[in-house]
């Protein structure tokens, strides 16, 4: 499995050239705040919910968590990986080192996308 730096998903969204960012934790985590332009896809969801939020199979795809020792990503990550997704990526570091860098994150209360909450028992 590839990882992805902090610096290199900066430079990604600074150029614009299209990468998915993805956080692998529940809903409920996400809505208290995500990297700019994630989407959500908790454990559990993948299968249901990748073909319609990441329908280009070959886009580069950053998954994320809470942070190193969080293990959500790599399982949504292998998951994707299972399903035919060529260019995942780990942030390992995760949202934690992200805050910590001072980098901005989504307002807080953003809600999921639509697909996620009727997906949610």
């Amino acid at each position: 499995m590839e990882t992805i730096s902090r610096n290199e998903i900066f430079n990604h969204l600074q150029r614009g050239d299209g990468i998915r960012l993805v956080e692998a934790l529940p809903e409920n985590f996400y809505d208290a705040g995500h990297l700019p332009g994630a989407i959500a896809i908790p454990m559990g969801f993948v299968a249901d919910l990748a073909p319609r939020l990441l329908p280009d199979k070959k886009q580069v795809i950053v998954v994320y968590c809470s942070g190193s020792i969080c293990q959500n990503s790599l399982h949504v990550a292998e998951e994707l990986q299972q399903l035919g997704y060529a260019a995942v990526r780990r942030y390992i570091e995760g949202k934690e080192d992200w805050k910590q860098a001072g980098l901005p994150m989504e307002a807080a209360g953003t809600p999921a996308p639509a697909e996620l909450a009727d997906a949610l028992p």
